[in-house]
């Protein structure tokens, strides 16, 4: 989901490691029920209400998502039951290809959700959450901040709604300023 647009810049491209089955059967991102994806963009203020994908995005949804500067990607379109179902080969070109539509888009800031996808897609066993250094990722666009979100699954269980959401807002924040 990204601007029809080109002149419309993004203030945060949310790049996804790849959809889940229930994702690619209702085509929305971070759809299936119990996701703490939404709820915690919405917390976050990121929304101006609850989107609830579970059943695909409404176009309503899908214009507010754009109005606000937001677009979703995924690292990679192949859908998986889990993410660490995905091969290191599919990470590190799906990395390759981020790099270029960084370049391409330039928005405001990138979040990945996704520490460990993040790692494996640019060589980076030592990431951690949070902001990242641009110069750590051959070929990244120094004036789009990149972040590294925490992966919203209930797989998940070191991370909750709220602190979700505290995340949000600072990658939010700075996105803002590009």
């Amino acid at each position: 989901m990204l601007p029809h647009d080109p002149d419309d810049r993004l203030r945060l491209l949310i790049v996804g490691v790849n959809p889940g089955l229930w994702t690619a059967a209702v085509n929305a991102p971070f759809a299936r029920p119990g996701n703490r994806f939404w709820p915690s963009l919405h917390r976050a203020g990121l929304t101006d209400h609850q989107i609830d994908a579970s059943l695909g995005l409404t176009l309503e949804d899908e214009e507010h998502l754009l109005n606000r500067g937001i677009g979703i990607t995924n690292l990679t379109g192949r859908p998986t039951v889990r993410a660490d179902q995905l091969t290191r080969e599919e990470l590190t070109v799906a990395g390759r290809r981020l790099v270029d539509r960084a370049d391409e888009l330039r928005p405001g800031a990138i979040a990945i959700a996704g520490i460990t996808a993040y790692r494996t897609a640019f060589g980076l066993p030592k990431a951690a959450l949070g902001p990242q250094d641009p110069a750590t990722v051959p070929g990244w666009p120094t004036d789009v901040p990149l972040w590294v979100v925490p992966q919203p699954s209930g797989l998940n269980a070191h991370e909750n709604i709220d602190t979700l959401a505290a995340k949000w807002r600072a990658v939010w924040e700075i996105a803002g300023k590009h």
